[in-house]
């Protein structure tokens, strides 16, 4: 039985590890976004328990549709997440139980050696959403008996558990976030941002001198491929264009899905004769690369009207004038 010594010294230590996971939960529910909240959640376990490595390993396939929306597109999470096989995940967790193991080399065969690079124990905690296990917190250190399979794994589900309602309640964020600015067929921004971002650009323009144009853009023959091929194809048609769109444009435009077959791309810092240039090219771009449909190629081509702003023009007024434009070059089309 424990001496008394040993008692207060055991009733110390949960203690403090008791107020690390307040500090951290604490934090952690301050995070506005998925993406925010895993980085920081990662960085605050390394901190505050002095871990040699902290890593997220996600189960792939996921069996949370909703996590397809989230992509770790920095490179702060492309070095800390790893995607591992669900079954290699409910291979570590079969009773949803936190794994300890100070033996890392039995670990080896099936995860990426990099992650145990130093590493003399190992913990292995489970992240569940809608009950299901979707995630693992990899901690490694450099202490043999860090990580014990004899010791409690108490405080460790405690994390586990308090990790994913914390992350699951930013999931929904995202996702309301994402419905309300993101057209669920081609994933690009909604009109919504779409206005947004054009009434910051026209501020910005105002206060600061620089140019600002944008493109009003639709499908050649759009409702003829729809009779044609059938709705189902139309909708791969506007996702293949949005995609491209999205793709061909400098990091700082924007592509907006504007309504049916219309797309908006804003060009922030582009002159009218730079605006029309870029609208060439992506004319050009669809002329040349018809896209996969079945066996076939199936021709898909734009059309693209051209606006820039003098400074004196609202939203309305300047996609009107690119709108305007759009029909002029359309009209002189061969039919």
């Amino acid at each position: 039985m424990p001496n008394l010594q040993q008692l207060i010294e055991n009733s110390r230590v949960n203690e403090s590890i008791a107020n690390k996971l307040f500090e951290i939960e604490t934090e952690i529910l301050a995070c506005q976004s998925s993406q925010e909240l895993l980085q920081r959640l990662l960085e605050l376990i390394k901190e505050k328990f002095t871990l040699t490595g902290i890593s997220l390993l996600l189960a792939e396939p996921t069996p949370i549709s909703y996590l397809l929306g989230v992509k770790l597109q920095s490179s702060w999470h492309q070095q800390n997440s790893r995607q591992v096989s669900a079954e290699t995940l409910k291979a570590f967790h079969p009773d949803n139980k936190p794994l300890l193991c100070n033996e890392p080399g039995s670990l080896k065969p099936v995860l990426p050696q990099s992650l145990l690079a130093g590493a003399e124990s190992v913990a292995l905690i489970p992240l569940r959403l809608e009950n299901k296990l979707f995630a693992s917190l990899l901690f490694t250190d450099c202490d043999k008996n860090r990580f014990h399979p004899a010791l409690g794994t108490l405080h460790l589900e405690q994390l586990g558990v308090k990790a994913s309602l914390c992350l699951s309640n930013a999931l929904i964020r995202d996702q309301l976030e994402y419905m309300a600015h993101y057209d669920r067929l081609t994933g690009v921004a909604n009109r919504r941002l779409m206005e947004s971002t054009i009434s910051e650009e026209l501020v910005r323009q105002r206060r600061y001198g620089v140019p600002f144009s944008l493109l009003f853009i639709d499908c050649n023959k759009f409702k003829q491929i729809n009779d044609t091929y059938g709705h189902d194809c139309g909708d791969k048609v506007l996702t293949y264009v949005a995609d491209q769109l999205s793709q061909l444009i400098r990091e700082n435009d924007h592509c907006f899905r504007y309504a049916g077959d219309e797309f908006v791309i804003t060009l922030a810092g582009q002159s009218y004769q730079e605006a029309r240039a870029v609208a060439k090219r992506l004319m050009a771009f669809f002329q040349n690369n018809p896209m996969p449909y079945q066996d076939q190629k199936l021709a898909v081509t734009i059309s693209c009207g051209v606006a820039q702003s003098k400074g004196q023009e609202n939203m309305d007024e300047l996609l009107k004038a690119a709108d305007q434009d759009l029909y002029r070059i359309k009209s002189a089309q061969p039919s």
